[in-house]
């Protein structure tokens, strides 16, 4: 193998496992860091720069990141990355000071912004600083888009949504609330910049089976009745209710019917518990509030009484694999069940709807009606039309949306500087050594065995009594640091001299994982099996070093070494360093950026 360049931007990148994974490249460790010395604005800065909404996604995020922490690999739990983005959300000061200031000029470029969600917002917040004129078209009355609509209350405080929102809105943005947009060939007829498209996924599946007519006034779209409810214009529903679906939408439909005035609420799920698409912390609430999640039942009739809603008739399947391990879903023979109830909310997926983008403006759609959206730029076939969130590649959650709204702003900023956006610029990278004496990090390198720490949650009883009552209660300043302190601080690169080494094998004595080899090189395949511990992740690099004065060649497995520094610690000529590597991505805002400070 070749020797490795760690001088790529994304080599070391792809070794800080939670902040690759992260759609919007959160610089994670960094951030922990900064709460476990108290420094809760500066983490909060660090969020707000990538992610935008941290008092949000502290809450609300679908966490990428947490499967691929390192601590996931010495033990069962991960860091709580999420929550403790919110420790940063809660504890913080006043940043607004902290943050960018209106344009006092504006550059002449008038931005629309079709929805008033996390990636419209997310565009808006990098562009105006710049100083464009961004007009966010929304139907609702307030920004915030499915945030706002979608997430109950008991999950996401109206206040952080406000707060959160305002941040971006006061940039000088001209919010138009309840405005509809009817026609895209209008729109661009206004003489726009540039055009963006952040609609959502707005139109929940239906279930057309017999007595969906009949009973249509107590069957409900899951995703509208939960908006609905968080808009106060529902505040009831039956007493015995059926949730159909298994993702977050079908989660908090089930919860928020119990806060309401339903008393026997189940989920009803086709697939099995393990393929449900909710989150397992969505599951997890769902049945710490005795909910029953039922699988493995497929609707097959609304049962009704003239116009009433008796109840829904299932059959009973059962899941087969082909030789390609496709999942079949087929009967298992046994008779139907009947459940009774008063209403359905039905909550088996989102779509996206465009009736409104006329199809001769030179935007092109896909068999499954979709557009044709570049996924690095996120332009359309018409140059002047970008789309992101929900509505550009379909439902994924909130963080998804901000990282497409940074890639789209960066594009409309080339575009209008008449620069090609397909060059996307690298990132800022940062190594600096760790180093303070012989055995002394900057930064806490002791590997302790604790497991993760668990979210204080409002007693269930006073939580079902009030669905605005937030759930999750948060960590307190000590539960903080302790969840802080199981941090890997995998951002801390292990780096190697192949000058200074004199071949000794300190480190590889030393090293608790056994990820360091000194071995004679050859093809991938065949080195990975010769190391002290195979190396079997594929998705994870070796790191490669030659010009060993035996010939050899040290090859460390990037994939298990838990960045304790005990290979620096122990080299005697100081082959082995720890560097912390901070990448900082290229927004459209760089020309506002300020310095980052650094945690450790």
């Amino acid at each position: 193998m070749r020797p490795t360049d760690i001088s790529a931007p994304d080599y070391f990148h792809k070794v800080v496992d939670c902040q690759w994974a992260c759609p919007a490249h959160t610089p994670v460790p960094e951030y922990i860091r900064l709460i476990a010395a108290g420094r809760y604005s500066d983490a909060y800065m660090v969020n707000w720069k990538s992610n935008v909404f941290p008092g949000i996604l502290g809450r609300t995020c679908d966490r990428p990141c947490e499967p691929a922490c390192r601590r996931g690999r010495v033990e069962k739990e991960p860091v709580a990355i999420c929550r403790l983005k919110r420790v940063a959300a809660d504890f913080k000061d006043d940043i607004r000071s902290r943050l960018p200031r209106p344009a006092s000029v504006k550059n002449g470029r008038r931005i629309a912004l079709i929805g008033g969600g996390p990636a419209s917002l997310t565009v808006a917040r990098d562009l105006a600083p710049l100083g464009y004129h961004c007009v966010v078209l929304e139907q609702d009355p307030k920004a915030g888009g499915m945030i706002r609509t979608q997430i109950p209350r008991f999950r996401l405080p109206e206040s952080i949504i406000d707060e959160e929102c305002d941040y971006i809105l006061n940039l000088g943005i001209e919010f138009r609330g309840g405005t509809r947009v009817d026609s895209l060939k209008s729109l661009l007829g206004e003489d726009w910049d540039a055009v963006f498209v952040g609609s959502g996924a707005p139109r929940g599946r239906d279930l057309d089976i017999p007595g969906r007519k009949e009973a249509a006034a107590n069957i409900h779209i899951g995703i509208d009745w939960l908006s609905s409810v968080s808009f106060g214009h529902i505040d009831k529903i039956g007493k015995r209710v059926i949730v159909l679906g298994g993702g977050n939408t079908a989660m908090d439909c089930c919860r928020s019917s119990c806060r309401l005035s339903g008393e026997e609420v189940k989920v009803v799920v086709r697939s099995g518990f393990e393929e449900m698409k909710a989150s397992p912390w969505e599951k997890e609430d769902a049945m710490h509030e005795d909910i029953p999640i039922l699988n493995f039942l497929v609707p097959k009739e609304f049962t009704h009484a003239g116009d009433r809603l008796t109840g829904v008739v299932f059959a009973k399947v059962k899941a087969e694999y082909d030789g390609k391990g496709r999942r079949n879903l087929v009967p298992t023979g046994e008779p139907a069940q009947h459940f009774a109830c008063d209403d359905v909310l039905v909550a088996v997926g989102q779509e996206n709807a465009f009736p409104w983008i006329e199809r001769d403006i030179g935007i092109e759609f896909d068999k499954w009606d979709m557009p044709k959206v570049d996924p690095r730029t996120m332009v359309s076939t018409h140059p002047k039309v970008f789309f992101g969130g929900d509505s550009a590649f379909g439902p994924k959650n909130i963080i998804w949306a901000v990282a497409h709204g940074h890639d789209a702003a960066l594009s409309i900023h080339k575009m209008c500087s008449h620069e090609d956006i397909e060059h996307r610029p690298l990132p800022m990278v940062e190594i600096v050594s760790q180093k303070m004496g012989i055995h002394e990090w900057s930064y806490d390198n002791d590997i302790a065995p604790d497991r993760r720490y668990r979210v204080p949650l409002r007693d269930k009883v006073v939580a079902l009594r009030d669905i605005k009552a937030e759930v999750e209660l948060g960590y307190d300043l000590n539960l903080a640091l302790k969840e802080a302190e199981r941090c890997l601080n995998c951002d801390v690169q292990t780096v190697f001299t192949s000058a200074l080494c004199i071949e000794c094998d300190a480190c590889v004595d030393i090293c608790p994982m056994d990820c360091i080899t000194f071995t004679e090189n050859g093809e991938e395949a065949d080195l990975r099996t010769r190391l002290q511990a195979p190396a079997q992740n594929l998705t994870q690099d070796l790191y490669v070093a030659n010009d060993l004065k035996t010939g050899r060649v040290m090859v460390k497995d990037e994939d298990v070494c838990l960045h304790c520094g005990l290979c620096a610690e122990r080299c005697p000529t100081g082959a082995w360093d720890m560097k912390k590597y901070l990448i900082d991505m290229t927004h459209a805002d760089d020309q506002c950026r300020t310095k980052h400070q650094s945690a450790a």
